[in-house]
């Protein structure tokens, strides 16, 4: 995946015309690779996160004020997207989306709630983001409070945290024995690969952002007081254990990207270009669905004749 990110669409030779014409067409190519197949981690596939790139833009629009454009445009096929999607829903088509979220403090986790939600039907969407466990949680296996949140067929389903809360901070924490949290890999990926059976198409956002940007969006928290309610102070001590987070989203991407339910790394210091990778990867799941609006189950003549009979 990152070395898709470093590659150029020139290969910096002066040839003839013929050259030319096929640098153009295979550049030509590259612009219609799916995103989703230059951030994909290959499952099994260690990724090195600080080689991954935070502020790059692969598969980009050329600059922010087209990438904001572009985004707009998304926007506009998704909304069509969703609602052919919740309409499929109503007459019992079981298919869904469930987009997972996950990232360091500050990478934009609600950003990207708040900007996704922005495209579709309230209605049609079920958000829920996920903090520490309850004690009633707690009496429960991991995954049960998970499986209390996902969406309904027709649904666009988003966590803003997931099961993998469990063997992330779980494990930078040590809140769990280690041989347990290893178990729990493979629970997680027996449970995925069980919803996407039961019709849940799961897009596996992580939010990469760079330790300096971090730093940044932190400070611009305690320096604007409008933005103290978002700012907690354990930030700090997360902070201090960025190592040791990173291994364990390391570890995660590695374990559970499958092909049911793969990973996707989305460089995010620059927002723009996270709202319209995650925007942009929706719309090739969805697209990939292709839900079609159901066929009237009633007899459209005689209702439309029923209805111009009472005027």
């Amino acid at each position: 995946m990152a070395k898709q990110d470093k590659k150029s669409g020139n290969d910096g030779k002066n040839g003839k015309n013929a050259k030319s014409g096929k640098r153009a067409k295979s550049g030509a190519k590259k612009a219609h690779v799916p995103l989703r197949d230059l951030l994909r981690v290959p499952g099994g596939e260690r990724v090195d996160l600080s080689s991954v790139d935070a502020a790059a833009t692969p598969g980009r629009p050329r600059d922010k004020a087209a990438g904001v454009a572009a985004t707009a445009v998304l926007g506009e096929r998704l909304a069509d997207l969703q609602e052919r999607l919740w309409a499929a829903g109503s007459a019992g088509d079981r298919r869904r989306v469930l987009l997972v979220l996950q990232g360091m403090d500050t990478s934009g986790k609600g950003g990207t709630v708040k900007h996704v939600i922005g495209h579709f039907n309230p209605s049609g969407c079920r958000i829920r983001a996920f903090k520490s466990p309850t004690a009633d949680e707690l009496k429960h296996p991991f995954l049960w409070r998970i499986a209390q949140a996902l969406p309904e067929p027709g649904e666009i389903g988003i966590f803003d945290r997931s099961q993998y809360e469990d063997v992330l901070i779980a494990r930078v924490r040590d809140l769990a024995p280690r041989d347990r949290i290893r178990r729990r890999y493979g629970q997680i990926n027996r449970f995925e690969r069980s919803l996407a059976d039961d019709g849940v198409t799961i897009v596996k956002c992580f939010l990469h952002i760079s330790y300096d940007e971090q730093r940044r969006r932190l400070l611009e928290r305690l320096d604007n007081p409008d933005k103290y309610w978002k700012f907690n102070p354990g930030d700090i001590d997360d902070r201090a254990l960025w190592p040791a987070y990173q291994e364990a989203y390391e570890i995660a991407l590695e374990r559970c990207s499958t092909d049911e339910a793969p990973w996707f790394v989305v460089p995010a210091d620059r927002k723009w270009y996270r709202n319209w990778a995650i925007s942009r990867l929706l719309l090739e799941h969805l697209e990939e669905i292709d839900p079609q609006y159901p066929k009237a189950d009633f007899d459209v003549a005689a209702c439309r004749e029923r209805l111009l009979a009472q005027d």
